[in-house]
Parts: C-alpha cells; sequence; structure tokens
C-alpha cells in the first residue's frame, strides 16, 4: 500500500489539554489518523488494534508519513516524521456490516 501524509493543525480541539504550553499529539488521534488510512485503503473496518508502541511524540504541524502492509491477514503499520520512526503497530480489520 503506498504511503499517505498527514498532519494535525495547532488548533486540533484534543491539543489543549495534552499539554498546556507544549502540545503533543495525543496517541488516540494518531491511531484515528492509522484507522481512517486502513479503512480508506482496504475497505474494511479496523476491529482492533492489538499491538501498538509509540516511540517519539509527534508535535502539531509536523508532518508524518504513513506506511501500511498487509500479512498474514493483519495490517502492520508504521508512522514516520522526518524518516524516523514515531509509532507502529498492528491492526485486525473485518468487513463492514
Amino acid at each position: 500500500m503506498n504511503p499517505t501524509r498527514f498532519r494535525i493543525a495547532a488548533d486540533h480541539p484534543a491539543l489543549p489539554g495534552h499539554f498546556p504550553g507544549r502540545p503533543v499529539v495525543p496517541g488516540v488521534v494518531v491511531l484515528d489518523r492509522v484507522a481512517a488510512a486502513i479503512e480508506r485503503a482496504s475497505g474494511a473496518r479496523v476491529a482492533a488494534l492489538p499491538q501498538v508502541k509509540f516511540l517519539a511524540p509527534l508535535l502539531p504541524e509536523q508532518e508524518a508519513e504513513l506506511c501500511l502492509e498487509e500479512k498474514d491477514k493483519k495490517i502492520h503499520f508504521s508512522v514516520f516524521h522526518n524518516g524516523a520512526m514515531i509509532a507502529s503497530g498492528v491492526a485486525v480489520t473485518e468487513a463492514p456490516a
């Protein structure tokens, strides 16, 4: 699957409390972008994220690159910023209801 890029705007509603004075994009916001990209690419709904690892923070307005790879009936994902991996994991999908 082709890599996709995304950026979380500085005015995203999840940022003000995470963390005041030095905002960091919450992991759940990154995972929401991952799930949306998987659903667009596969046409299937993300049913579970049984394995997720965050290695570094993503800051507002930083560009992230998402790479998806299907293997063993699961979708493996990696998120990069400036060539460095910031998150990775595995998604399990199911056909839409």
